[in-house]
């Protein structure tokens, strides 16, 4: 796929389509995030995508501006997204012969600015250790999710700060995840199988701790794909079992008055942004 991104650094763009780089002194998820954020107004444009971390040497900076540079001399100039944080890297990519989009240095001065201070200048701040209380309560997030998928450790719901249900292969899982190393949310999952939808009641287990259930659904045709990937011509992957688990799950949720959202055509992002928003979760 031409929008599957690259970490190797090896390789040319398409002539067609311009290479969009995503440079960084550190992991680069944050050049990443916002560089694609901004390329989502433009769908249907075909672009190459290759993300480069870890330039912390002016030296490295000069390699990768002559690939850039390369590439730019025979076809369309690359796009650059830029969140290096050093000045002199900063100052040679700048100097390269792709559109350079500086996504932290346009900001440092206003914000130096705005808090009467100065920029550290530190690289790797987004994604390193930092604070190490906030990185460690993710870190036990996460231990936490791993403990409590599938309906694992049921006697520790008690710490769980959200619990998701759904019917199996709802998005569960990556949500938990995602909320737990995103955000550092305790989230447990819950399935709800068949003998769950022999009555609208919530499962057994989850009855003392309504108020932290959130539930998610999807479309039986979307949920049956899923499925038949993981068990073809099953009847847990036919579309009338689909069918039947989502509408007993969506009733389920209304009667016990579980906030639930439809997770077919969301990213694990949104799921998990609306989760916190509905449930007021924050940290």
């Amino acid at each position: 796929m031409t929008d599957a991104p690259r970490r190797d650094g090896v390789g040319a763009g398409s002539p067609s389509a311009p290479t969009v780089f995503f440079l960084s002194d550190s992991t680069g998820i944050t050049a990443e995030t916002l560089g694609n954020t901004l390329l989502t107004q433009f769908p249907g444009r075909p672009l190459e995508r290759r993300t480069i971390p870890f330039i912390t040497t002016v030296e490295q900076a000069h390699e990768v501006v002559a690939t850039i540079d390369q590439l730019a001399a025979n076809g369309p100039r690359p796009i650059i997204f830029s969140t290096t944080v050093g000045n002199d890297i900063r100052a040679v990519l700048s100097r390269s012969h792709g559109h350079f989009f500086d996504l932290f240095g346009a900001h440092i001065g206003q914000l130096e600015q705005a808090l009467n201070a100065s920029a550290s200048g530190v690289p790797g701040q987004a994604h390193g250790v930092g604070d190490a209380a906030r990185y460690q309560s993710r870190m036990a997030a996460v231990e936490y999710a791993i403990e409590h998928d599938d309906g694992q450790s049921v006697p520790a719901l008690e710490r769980a700060e959200l619990i998701l249900i759904a019917p199996s292969r709802c998005g569960k899982t990556p949500t938990t995840m995602y909320l737990a190393l995103q955000h550092a949310i305790l989230a447990a999952n819950f399935p709800l199988v068949e003998e769950d939808f022999t009555s609208l009641a919530l499962p057994k287990p989850l009855l003392p701790f309504v108020h932290k259930c959130f539930g998610l659904t999807s479309l039986p045709v979307r949920l049956s794909q899923i499925r038949q990937e993981r068990r073809p011509g099953s009847n847990y992957a036919s579309l009338g079992q689909c069918t039947y688990e989502l509408r007993n799950a969506e009733d389920m949720y209304r009667v016990n008055q579980v906030p639930y959202v439809n997770s077919a055509s969301m990213s694990v992002e949104e799921i998990s942004a609306t989760v916190l928003q509905r449930m007021q979760l924050h940290h």
